[in-house]
Parts: C-alpha cells; sequence; structure tokens
C-alpha cells in the first residue's frame, strides 16, 4: 500500500469517525428533544382524558357518557364500566387528581391518537378511550398491569415507552398518574408516529450527507495529496537516476515552505555534498596515482644507476681500482639522495597520519636565525638578511619547524639566480607568529603558483634532480605547517614570497604582542 493511499485513508476514516460521532450525538439530542416534548403533551394532556375518564356523578363513569368528552372525540364503552367507590353524592371532575394543572379544565386539544386508560386500586382497567378526532384509531398500547396507584401505594407519576397490541408496529409514549386515596391511575399514551418519522428522516438525511461529505473530502485529498506528494514521485525517480552514476540530477520542484518542499532542498543539499566529496575522492585518487606514478619515477632513478654500476662490477671493475672507487662513491650518492627521498615520504606519510608532534616552547627567531647561518655556509655568495621583531616564541616541533626554515631556504637558493638576494623575517601579528621569505628572483606564473605544493611537483620540468630537488619540499613545508594548526601562502608581488602562519604562545599573547625594534642580521657574502 503506498503513502498516498494510507494517508487517504487515514483522513476518511479519522472524518467518519467525527461524522458517525456528531450524527449520533445529534441524533440522541433530538430524539430527547422530541421526547421531552410528548412527555409534556402527556402531563397536559391528563387533566381533559381524565375529565372523559372519570365520573361526574357516583352512578357511572364518563366512559359511558356522551357528555364527558369533547364532540370531536369518540369515546370507546369499556367493558366491565363500573362505579367509583366514593359512595352517593355528586363530585366535580378532576378532584381526584393530584396537582391538577391551572386552566387545563376547558380549551385543551388533546393530539389526536391520545389513548387514555382508568385502572381502578387493583390495576384493572374500568374504562378507556382514544381520541381519534373520526380517523382511524391506531391499535391500543400495551400497559404492563403494574403501574403507580395500582396495586401499590404511590404518589409519583411514570414515564414509559410501549408498544401497540396489534400487528402495526405503532410505538407510544405514556404516563402513569395515580389519583388521590390511592383509588386508581389514569394512563395517557401517546403514538410516537409522527417522532419516528422524524428521527428516520434525520437519520436519512445524515447518512446521505455523510456519505456526500466523504465523497467530496475524499476527491479532494486525493487531488491536494497527489499534489503534494508529486516531489515525493520526482525524488524517487532522481534518486534512481543517481544511483545509476548521474550525479548532476536534482529535485527541481521544491517549496520551501512545506515539509516535502524542506525534504527536497535537503536532499538536494546532500546531493551536492556527495557530488563534492566524488570529485574530491577522484582528484585525491588522481593525486595518488600521480604521487605513486612520481615516486617510482624518482626512485627508479637512483636504482637504475645502483644496478647499473653493479652491472659494471660483474664486468670487470672490479680490477682496476680506480673505476672501482668511481662507481662504489656513485652507488653511496645514489643511495643516500635514494634515503633521503624515502626519509621525506615517510616524513609525509607520518604528517598524513596526523602522528602526534612534540610541543615545546622555543623562540622562532632563533631558529630562523640558525637556519640563515647554515645557508652561509653552503652558499657564501649569497646575500640573506635577517629581519625579527624580538623574541617571537611558539609551542611545537623545534626539528620540525626548522625543517621548515631550511626547506623555504634551500627552495630559494636553488631556484634564483646567484646575484638574487634572500630575504627571512619573523615577527608577531595578533595571534599569530609570521615567518615570510622572500627573494629577488624571477617569481613563479599563476600557472604553476595552483601547484606549487604537491609532491614532485617542479616548477621547471626541465631540471634534474640533482639541480631542482625531487619536489618533496614545499610539500613537506605545507604538512608540518598545517600539522602546527597554520598556513603557508605564496604571495603576490615581485620576486617570489612564502609566508608562514602559525598560532603564537600564551606569553606573547600576554604581553600584548608587542614586538620590539627590528633587530635586522645580515650574512654578508664571504669573500
Amino acid at each position: 500500500m503506498t503513502l498516498r493511499l494510507r494517508l487517504l485513508l487515514l483522513l476518511v476514516v479519522i472524518v467518519a469517525a467525527g461524522l458517525v460521532i456528531s450524527d449520533v450525538v445529534t441524533y440522541t439530542s433530538l430524539r430527547s428533544f422530541l421526547v421531552t416534548q410528548v412527555d409534556n403533551q402527556l402531563r397536559v394532556a391528563t387533566f381533559p382524558v381524565g375529565r372523559a375518564l372519570l365520573p361526574t356523578s357516583g352512578s357511572g363513569t364518563g366512559a359511558s357518557s356522551t357528555s364527558a368528552v369533547s364532540p370531536s372525540v369518540t369515546p370507546v364503552t369499556p367493558v366491565t364500566p363500573t362505579t367509583r367507590a366514593s359512595g352517593g353524592g355528586t363530585s366535580r371532575p378532576g378532584e381526584n387528581f393530584r396537582g391538577s394543572p391551572h386552566g387545563a379544565d376547558r380549551g385543551v386539544l388533546v393530539p389526536p391518537g391520545t389513548y387514555g386508560e382508568l385502572r381502578d386500586a387493583g390495576g384493572r382497567v374500568q374504562a378507556h378511550v382514544f381520541f381519534s378526532y373520526g380517523s382511524k384509531a391506531p391499535a391500543i398500547p400495551a400497559i404492563p398491569g403494574s403501574l403507580p396507584g395500582s396495586g401499590g401505594h404511590s404518589t409519583t407519576d411514570l414515564f414509559f415507552t410501549t408498544s401497540s397490541t396489534g400487528t402495526d408496529g405503532v410505538s407510544y409514549r405514556a404516563l402513569a398518574r395515580p389519583l388521590t386515596d390511592d383509588v386508581g391511575t389514569i394512563v395517557v399514551a401517546q403514538p410516537l408516529t409522527g417522532l419516528d418519522s422524524t428521527l428516520q428522516r434525520l437519520l436519512l438525511i445524515e447518512i446521505i450527507v455523510s456519505a456526500l461529505v466523504l465523497m467530496i473530502l475524499g476527491l479532494i485529498s486525493w487531488i491536494m495529496v497527489r499534489r503534494d506528494m508529486r516531489p515525493l514521485e520526482e525524488m524517487a525517480v532522481t534518486a534512481g537516476a543517481i544511483a545509476d552514476g548521474d550525479l548532476t540530477q536534482r529535485v527541481s520542484r521544491v517549496t520551501p515552505g512545506s515539509e516535502v518542499g524542506q525534504l527536497g532542498m535537503a536532499f538536494n543539499t546532500m546531493i551536492e555534498k556527495i557530488e563534492e566529496a566524488f570529485g574530491a575522492r577522484a582528484a585525491s585518487e588522481n593525486k595518488l596515482r600521480r604521487f605513486l606514478a612520481d615516486a617510482s619515477h624518482e626512485l627508479r632513478t637512483p636504482l637504475t644507476s645502483i644496478l647499473g654500476y653493479s652491472e659494471i662490477f660483474d664486468l670487470g671493475i672490479r680490477n682496476r681500482p680506480a673505476d672501482l672507487a668511481t662507481a662504489m662513491r656513485n652507488i653511496k650518492n645514489e643511495a643516500a639522495r635514494m634515503g633521503t627521498l624515502v626519509d621525506d615520504l615517510f616524513l609525509l606519510a607520518q604528517l598524513d597520519q596526523e602522528r602526534p608532534l612534540a610541543r615545546d616552547s622555543f623562540d622562532l627567531a632563533e631558529v630562523a636565525a640558525q637556519s640563515v647561518a647554515s645557508v652561509r655556509v653552503s652558499a657564501p655568495d649569497r646575500v640573506v638578511t635577517l629581519v625579527v621583531g624580538g623574541p617571537v616564541t611558539m609551542v611545537g616541533d623545534l626539528q620540525r619547524m626548522r625543517q621548515v626554515v631550511d626547506n623555504l631556504l634551500v627552495n630559494a637558493v636553488l631556484h634564483t639566480p646567484d646575484a638574487a638576494a634572500i630575504d627571512v623575517g619573523v615577527h608577531l601579528d595578533g595571534d599569530e607568529v609570521i615567518l615570510s621569505v622572500h627573494d629577488s628572483g624571477p617569481g613563479i606564473g599563476p600557472a604553476v603558483a595552483s601547484r606549487i605544493f604537491e609532491p614532485f611537483f617542479r616548477s621547471d620540468p626541465s631540471r634534474t634532480r640533482a639541480t631542482g630537488g625531487a619536489g618533496l619540499g614545499l610539500a613537506i613545508v605545507t604538512a608540518i605547517v598545517e600539522a602546527h594548526g597554520g598556513r603557508v601562502t605564496l604571495l603576490e608581488g615581485e620576486g617570489t614570497t612564502f609566508e608562514v602562519r602559525v598560532p603564537a604562545a600564551a606569553e606573547n599573547l600576554s604581553s600584548g604582542g608587542a614586538t620590539s625594534a627590528a633587530d635586522t642580521r645580515g650574512v654578508e657574502p664571504s669573500r
């Protein structure tokens, strides 16, 4: 069963239950109201019915005298009429009633079909009468034998509903009122034909109206649910297309104000994230394949050299000491280079796995000064200037940060002419320590700048490993700085400027980050 059909059935069931409850309450309330109206009519009709049944003298009953009833009422002569047991004398009509209504003895019109019955104290019927007004009288109601005032002492009126003695199925509402001195009971009954007809008509109207309401509501709900669920169908189709590999699919019908619309927006956002993740994964795989190819190429070169010198050794170079020494020296150099490359790769692997670094407090300015001093020894013809803004303390791995400064300086020395000056700066900038290495060389073009930090990338493909390195220096710098929570940036401008930003130590921040006057330490060329 579809969600649309379940929602529709649930709505129809809920509304149907509400309509049933409403119909039952309406039917019950109206029936109670109509029965109360009939009861009031019975109370009013009790006095004129009593005048028609009770005797006007001690010698007879009203049922046997045509003057005891209205001319329009047809009296029914009782089977065994009896006289009252009150003895001789004349009594006024209605004197035996309890609580006779004032003014009810004249001008009261008894409803057609009203039945009256007089019972004595023993419960025997003394007389009965129908107020038919010339129409056909219905079947006599079935009156129980035990009533208040007949066979038992009681002063309370009794209302009850009963059926008829015939086969016409007429039901009656009756009132039994005891007479004074427990001499009998007056029973007044009215047929409920009108009441039953009204209730049946109401029931028919309720069934028809409820059915129409359910049909109209079901149709409207089906249209609305179909319209609101259409984006879900589109999502299902889109999801199927995405499952087939088309990540460019999106849900087009999105209404932000609805829950389905919000689901569509979330679905589109999820697909965008998945597409980005797949793109990043593809880029990472391409980068890994390129990295493995470059690493294999870099390792193959020294291995090829080592294998070549080994074959020369087998060809008889062992008998020529001078050539043997040269071959062994070259093998050693190639092995050292291969070891350096393997160490760099191992370092990148450790940093990629987020291995924990040492957490020591040190002055980055002193580390930069040591690196500059090393350049003085390795490149005595270069002019390297160090500018620091006083002690600049950071927390991290001193040896790794020394490697950062060394790699940046070596990169500047290898890729710039001998006449190019190199400027190194260390200072505080708010809550960050800034290390900058600038050279006045030819600079780096935009096409190269986008890939300068990739492993094994060389800005000049014509360079050999001996002149250009393996292309891992800047990649190692980036990995170490990011492991310290910092970043490396290639700044625009003349020449080449690499800027390293790492978080400063707490003591720098507590002192307000103030910097002292610039301390220029020049490394003059050795002559």
